[in-house]
């Protein structure tokens, strides 16, 4: 066999193992998240917290980003519906000038969220740091996740993989010609999920002293 075949059969198996690992990993969260994310807020239970999952406040270019907007519009609906009494924002502030718990609390406060009932999760460095610390810090068994659908899915998947009760609220979605890449990312996000859960039962980054809500 030539070196060039080798390669063309190499790669041809790459790619078919990437396309089967991205359809397993889709249904394997399809299935744990079905009946358990919703768009209404009227057809979730009443829970003590919602744990706001975070992004960047603004884009490359310094634009707004509608990922964080929408997040903090319908989190905010959330706490004004009385279905939860505290936010918990959870979101990476791993670096000097980047905090995005610190963000999401700035923009709750200017929708009425008072800020006693805003808890920051300044730890949350992936989806799975941020379910996981839900519980182990904070002593959540029970709680909404407010993000976009495709995120909400994972993250339920994550904590009801994980034995406790978790359910998504649907913030709106970006226009896919604005999210292109972050969908990309997301089906490597799931792959990667599945094996954090399963396979390598990863821990978070870090936990620390319990924060009684």
């Amino acid at each position: 066999m030539t070196r060039l075949k080798k390669f063309a059969l190499l790669s041809s198996s790459l790619l078919l193992a990437g396309i089967a690992s991205t359809l397993v990993a889709r249904a394997m969260i399809e299935r744990k998240a079905h009946g358990h994310v919703y768009n209404e807020l009227a057809k979730l239970p009443f829970c003590e917290t919602a744990v706001v999952l975070g992004c960047s406040s603004t884009l490359s270019d310094g634009r707004a980003n509608a990922f964080f907007q929408n997040r903090i519009k319908k989190a905010a609906e959330l706490y004004h519906s009385s279905r939860v009494r505290k936010l918990i924002v959870s979101g990476d502030n791993s670096r000097t000038h980047y905090n995005e718990p610190a963000d999401m609390k700035d923009a709750l406060i200017k929708n009425g969220v008072p800020e006693a009932d805003i808890v920051c999760d300044y730890a949350g460095f992936s989806t799975l740091d941020s379910m996981i610390r839900a519980r182990e810090v904070f002593g959540q068994t029970q709680f909404i996740v407010v993000s976009q659908e495709f995120h909400n899915k994972r993250a339920v998947y994550i904590a009801r993989s994980k034995g406790f009760e978790a359910y998504g609220l649907n913030a709106a979605d970006v226009s896919v010609a604005h999210s292109t890449k972050t969908l990309l990312r997301e089906e490597l996000a799931r792959i990667k999920s599945v094996i954090d859960v399963w396979i390598l039962k990863r821990n978070p980054k870090f936990l620390g002293p319990t924060i009684k809500i």
